[in-house]
Parts: C-alpha cells; structure tokens; sequence
C-alpha cells in the first residue's frame, strides 16, 4: 500500500490526523479519589470470587487497574494465561482486540470489557475489507498479522504475531514467499532491518507510538547520558533512535521490558512506550529510576477503564465480547500457528 492508495481525506494508513485521537475526541473519566481505591478493590475481588471470573489488565492500564488485577501483562501472554485458568469468566481491562483474542483462544469462557469503547487506533488502521483487496494485490504472499488487530482480520491471516515474537515468525517463512505484514509499518521496518527480508508493509500506526519521535530521545540522551533506552518497535523513531543511543538502545516488547530491567545492572532507564508501564517496572525493579521519553505517551483508549466500570462489569455481566464461531475458528489458526513457532 502506498501513500495513494489512501483516502485523500484520511491521514496515514488512512487513519483520521493523529489530533482526532487527542483528548477531546475520547472522554477519559479523571483518576477519581485514591482514598477510595482499596474499598473499590476489595468489592472487586469479592465480586470476581463470587461470579468465578479471572481479572486481566494490561501493562498500559492505570496503575490501580494493574493491582486489582490477577495478571498483568501484554496482550497475548494475558490471553493464553486466562485459557489455562480454571474461572468460567475473563474480565479483561484492556482494549477491545485484546477481548476478543481472549474469546477466541477460550472459547468456552464469559469474556467481559469493562467499556465498549475501548478500541485501539492500530487495529483501526486496516479493515477485513481492505486485507482482502490487498490479498488479492499478492495472491501467493504470505499474511502475517500483528496481534494488535481484529478478530475478523486475524481471520484472514495466516500467522499472526507479537513485537516479541515478530521475529521469529517472518525467519519460519520460507524465503521464496512474498510476505504482506500489517498493520503496524514501524514493527515492520524493523522486521526487515533485522530479517533482511524485503515485506510488503501496510501503512498503519499506533498514534501513541507514532507520536515518539527522535527529539524526545536526544533530549533525554544529552540529559541522561548514562542511561539505557527501551523502545518499544511500534515507535515512529525506532531506527533514529539506534543510531542516536547506540549500544545503549534495546528494541524490546513490553513483557521484555520489563524482564530487561530487572535483570540489568543500570540504575536508570529511558522508556519509549507508552507511559502506563511505568507502574510495573517500579513495581518489578524496585530501586531502579525509570523516565519515560515522552510524558504524554498515553494512550486514552487503554484509561478508560476505571475501578468503577470493572466494579460494575463483574457485578453485571457487562459488556460481554463474543466472537462469529466461523470467524473465531479462523482466527485461532493464524494464532495457533505463531504458538508453534514461538
């Protein structure tokens, strides 16, 4: 896909301008009281102890989310962890792809969001339609999808992937194939900086990532010149800032972030990423100074979850996440098969 295959009225990879996904577009509820925190809390517990439901937050939710929750983690690694569970309810406090990744690798289990309308601005930048039209632009490549994506899209996919694992998965390609990666260009310029496989990247972005550029890098380069840099691949400035940080960058998925950090012996970290992570690593690497890159790397969609809306979730049975079996049994395969390489 290329700059003219867009909308003309679209921005990139026909995403509305990045200032559509500002603050003023989604109404983000305030921190409320942190008095209130651990009452909150403890009748959410009880209300998962008495409904049999599994509580799952991601890295990027707010830090009194991430410590109600019985795991925390990226994506992937919370859904297959919910599937070995033995509670017949996931609650998962995330974004909306995410609940539905859930869903299909458990599909026997009540999956709930909390708020509907936490989506993600990456799964939005390519549609089932345009996958298929693309699809039929390379009739023999290969489709790999990131994890961030829909389930209808994942659908159409025949392997999909995580930044951890992206990897791996385009090296088990056989190298005569043509490979169409979507939907994040950034993960995927890196994948062809460190496969040296030539890919046919869809023009997609996360708007938090995409919003880290190279100033706020050098900045913090030229402030903390000691400090090591963790990136996260979807950032807009990811091959800029290996140059800038030299062997002091480390391109790194959340879940490696933070396995990074504690097994390092630096005091300081710059974290390109967005900022709700920040909550696990003080957590999980005590003592260490952790300084994020950009402070308003915040991803609007991932705080709208409150205590109150999980309260309310689990009291429910609000908002339940379902999957079109056809659609799910396709979609696991693509998942399936990115399991078996990594």
């Amino acid at each position: 896909m290329t700059a003219a295959d867009r909308p003309a009225s679209a921005g990139t990879a026909g995403l509305p301008p990045l200032a559509d996904f500002g603050p003023g577009s989604v109404r983000v509820p305030p921190p409320g009281d942190p008095a209130t925190f651990a009452a909150l809390q403890a009748e959410i517990r009880e209300l998962a102890r008495k409904h049999d439901a599994v509580i799952l937050a991601h890295s990027y939710e707010r830090g009194e989310i991430q410590d109600v929750a019985d795991h925390v983690g990226d994506s992937l690694h919370l859904s297959r962890t919910a599937a070995a569970t033995s509670q017949s309810t996931i609650v998962f406090c995330g974004v909306s792809f995410m609940a539905e990744t859930a869903k299909i690798l458990s599909p026997s289990k009540r999956v709930l969001l909390p708020d509907l309308a936490a989506g993600c601005s990456l799964a939005d930048s390519i549609t089932v339609e345009q996958l298929r039209n693309w699809k039929a632009e390379h009739r023999d490549a290969v489709v790999v999808s990131y994890v961030n994506t829909t389930a209808a899209v994942k659908a159409e996919s025949d392997y999909c992937c995580t930044s951890s694992n992206a990897r791996a998965v385009i090296n088990a390609i056989p190298t005569d194939r043509q490979i169409l990666f979507l939907p994040d260009m950034f993960l995927g310029l890196w994948l062809q900086r460190v496969t040296g496989r030539k890919l046919h990247i869809w023009l997609g972005e996360c708007h938090v990532h995409a919003g880290i550029r190279p100033a706020d890098v050098e900045k913090w380069h030229r402030d903390e010149p000691g400090a090591e840099l963790l990136i996260h691949p979807e950032c807009g400035c990811t091959s800029q800032v290996i140059e800038i940080a030299g062997d002091n960058a480390h391109i790194l998925s959340t879940e490696g972030m933070v396995t990074y950090a504690q097994q390092s012996k630096a005091e300081t970290f710059l974290i390109a990423t967005e900022t709700g992570i920040l909550h696990r690593l003080n957590q999980k690497a005590p003592g260490k100074r952790f300084v994020p890159v950009n402070r308003e790397a915040v991803c609007q969609y991932m705080k709208l979850t409150t205590l109150e809306k999980l309260r309310d979730s689990l009291a429910l049975g609000q908002f339940e996440v379902d999957v079109e079996v056809d659609t799910a049994s396709k979609a696991r395969r693509a998942l399936e098969r990115m399991i078996a390489i990594a």
